[in-house]
């Protein structure tokens, strides 16, 4: 298989079959959006998880309050509480990573199509979603 430079191709479904120029620029345009999406999930899920990290750290000095109130006694509702923030907090990172992996493999798909407009879109948008989502990234 090699690249070509065609305005006719068969993008991931039957039903999306392209014949015309103006069809090729929408479906660059619909992979271009695809890939920015990608990036821009890839960047906002590493944001999240950073700010899971941050929030969910319990320092030291709270942390042997809470062992010394376990051992009078007391019931240990703030450490389950942590323990079910944590588990929605995977779970929604779980749920994140199954839509990033699902879109790459949409993109991958597309450029096994081997159409070089395809590919172009792929890389453009790519490179266009983490230049637009990294300054989320450094906001952190």
């Amino acid at each position: 298989m090699h690249f070509i430079f065609s305005d006719e191709v068969v993008l991931l479904f039957d039903f999306w079959s392209v014949h015309s120029p103006a069809g090729m620029a929408l479906s660059v345009l619909v992979v271009l959006l695809l890939a920015v999406l990608y990036e821009s999930i890839k960047v906002g899920k590493a944001k999240l998880l950073y700010q899971a990290a941050v929030s969910m750290s319990i320092p030291t000095i709270q942390l042997t309050e809470e062992t010394d109130q376990d051992s009078l006694g007391s019931d240990s509702a703030p450490v389950s509480r942590t323990h079910l923030r944590w588990f929605f907090c995977h779970f929604g990172q779980s749920l994140i990573h199954v839509v990033q992996v699902v879109i790459g493999y949409f993109m991958m798909l597309a450029v096994m199509s081997y159409n070089t407009w395809i590919f172009f879109g792929v890389i453009i948008g790519s490179a266009v979603g983490y230049y637009l989502a990294y300054p989320l990234l450094s906001m952190v």
